[in-house]
């Protein structure tokens, strides 16, 4: 599903205020064909965790006097996508051709926005796709997908979500 087609229904309020769950976020990637960030791909079907991690880079030091002190040097930002195979998402179909499973270096990098659905704020940057599994399980259950997908390049850039 394409993020134009995702959010046509929805109407970001930017000053949106209360609580917000797991599927109020979106994460959405460009599969190669998107002329702009509608045309992203969304991550979603079959997908029942996505799993957004800071990563947080540190460096530790004692000084004399004042003791330990933790300096934050970076972030590493992260995404676990998991849940169960579903073949004809062009999403999963992308991150799970042969092309990105045994890819390297630049070819498996890819631009991605992330945002809050209730008030269309959050970023958009470049990504890193890994595969760990791209099928697994017993026999007779739902074949389980395993991904994560990491910053790759500069540090996201603010984004808010707009149909225009």
């Amino acid at each position: 599903m394409k993020l134009s087609e995702l959010m046509k229904a929805i109407t970001p309020n930017e000053q949106y205020e209360g609580w917000a769950t797991n599927d109020d976020y979106v994460l959405a990637i460009d599969t190669g064909e998107a002329s702009s960030e509608a045309d992203y791909e969304v991550v979603q079907m079959g997908i029942s965790g996505l799993d957004s991690q800071m990563n947080p880079i540190t460096t530790d030091k004692t000084y004399i006097r004042a003791g330990q002190s933790t300096m934050k040097t970076g972030n590493q930002r992260s995404f676990k996508v998991s849940g169960d195979r579903y073949v004809g998402d062009a999403a999963q179909d992308f991150m799970l051709s042969h092309a990105i499973k045994y890819g390297t270096g630049n070819n498996v990098v890819v631009p991605y926005v992330y945002f809050c659905i209730l008030n269309g704020k959050g970023e958009k940057g470049k990504v890193t796709i890994i595969v760990n599994s791209d099928g697994s399980g017993n026999a007779g259950e739902s074949s389980s997908v395993d991904i994560e997908l990491k910053k790759s390049g500069d540090t996201p850039k603010e984004y808010t979500y707009s149909a225009g």
